[in-house]
């Protein structure tokens, strides 16, 4: 038996939420390790929508669940979204719930910031398209080695001393520009006020996982957003503010990174893309419109649109090298019922040369153009397929060509959003 490591090898939004629950049964821990609320999951069971955006999907199933250090947590919305599953029912206590007592804290201020900066770019057309949750200057803080941290709220004494020094910083980025001062008083009153409703939860997380695979446990990690939003791999600057690749998982978790096992990469059949950035397989017509519609193509966390386009292999491809995937858990495969043709970026054309994968340069992406295959496309409802036969020939040959332009099998191809719609090639816990 292994522990499995779930990520994103587009965008984000390939499916991880039911993909992961799915994976969840056979787990026996379920693992953040980086980002923050700005990662929407949606899980369906039994007809009820979950949607979660900062506890791991485990939860639902009453799976004990981590928060690791990697990631950036907004103590009020960690007791909201607590709150909102109880309500739905979900069983929610430490006795399933565990939060790093190292992970870094979102604070007002953040999310403050982000949106004053987002503002100042969407005005000069340098626009990132953040959440404006707050992620990335709570990152900056982390590295700048003066954020709070969940263990700072069980420390009353120490901690006026942690918001001083981080108010230096912010108050100063505040002056320039031209905004209100925050005051040590509200900072202090923010965070006294959730404490005790957070340390219950909080956790020596490395020592906890460590201890749990000595015992044999299965230990699922959930990446969350896409590894082409990756700070470093990532189709920089128009990406998030952290590691979204595989090797993260060890790092946001305190789990070594021989401990890691099957690396399983959430794959759409085709692409999407929230906010800013390149896109060279976006489509602007009417199959890009079939595409979003068909696939109710917008953003668990913020509603937006989502851009839509063919399968870019070329992009994949690199995401299998980067993340050292094992297999890939192909989705929406049911999207595609009854277009007449499909095509798949092989690579891309750069001022008249042709290249096999998306260069890191912003104006040299902004500059790729795509070169494609053309495939027929198929007229029957794969909706709801659970086993190959179910499939019509031109879905599986689409399918297996997918396999070979990326350089890795599918492990297991879901076909609705309803949990048990899944086709199990291989299962990762067993490989």
């Amino acid at each position: 038996m292994t522990n499995v490591v779930v990520v994103g090898s587009q965008w984000g939004d390939e499916g991880k939420g039911k993909i992961v629950d799915w994976l969840s049964e056979r787990a026996d821990i379920v693992v953040r390790f980086q980002g923050g609320h700005n990662a929407g999951h949606t899980l369906v069971i039994d007809g009820v929508s979950y949607k979660l955006s900062l506890l791991p999907s485990g939860i639902v199933r009453g799976k004990l669940s981590v928060i690791g250090n990697g990631v950036v947590v907004d103590p009020h919305h960690f007791v909201a979204e607590i709150e909102k599953l109880r309500g739905q029912g979900v069983v929610v206590t430490p006795d399933v719930l565990r939060i790093a007592d190292n992970a870094t804290l979102i604070l007002s201020l953040h999310r403050e910031l982000d949106a004053l900066r987002e503002d100042a770019a969407s005005n000069s057309g340098t626009k990132i398209g953040t959440t404006r949750r707050g992620i990335g200057p709570a990152y900056e803080d982390k590295v700048g080695r003066r954020a709070i941290r969940v263990m700072d709220l069980a420390d009353m004494e120490t901690l006026p001393g942690k918001v001083d020094r981080i108010l230096t910083h912010h108050n100063a980025l505040r002056r320039g520009l031209g905004e209100k001062e925050v005051s040590h008083a509200a900072i202090m009153e923010e965070l006294t006020s959730v404490a005790e409703r957070v340390l219950p939860y909080r956790e020596t997380v490395w020592e906890l996982l460590d201890r749990e695979r000595r015992k044999g446990a299965r230990i699922l990690f959930e990446g969350a957003q896409g590894s082409l939003l990756d700070i470093d791999h990532g189709t920089y600057p128009f990406v998030t503010s952290s590691n979204t690749v595989a090797g993260q998982a060890a790092a946001g978790s305190g789990m070594g990174p021989g401990s890691l096992g099957y690396i399983l990469g959430i794959t759409k059949a085709y692409t999407t893309r929230v906010g800013e950035g390149p896109f060279p397989t976006e489509l602007k017509d009417e199959i890009g419109q079939f595409l979003g519609e068909r696939g109710h193509e917008f953003g668990t966390v913020t509603g937006r649109k989502r851009r839509c386009g063919w399968f870019d292999a070329a992009l994949v491809r690199q995401s299998v090298a980067t993340n050292g995937i094992t297999g890939i858990a192909l989705t929406k495969l049911d999207v595609l019922d009854g277009l007449d043709e499909l095509k798949i970026c092989v690579g891309y054309k750069l001022d008249g040369v042709e290249i096999d994968h998306l260069p890191a340069s912003q104006g040299a992406q902004a500059r790729a153009e795509p070169i494609y295959v053309t495939l027929e496309g198929w007229k029957e409802s794969t909706v709801g397929a659970r086993k190959w036969a179910d499939l019509p020939a031109q879905a599986i040959k689409y399918v297996r060509q997918v396999e070979e332009l990326i350089g890795a099998p599918v492990a297991l191809l879901s076909t609705s959003p309803e949990r048990e719609d899944t086709i199990l090639v291989t299962d990762p816990f067993e490989d």
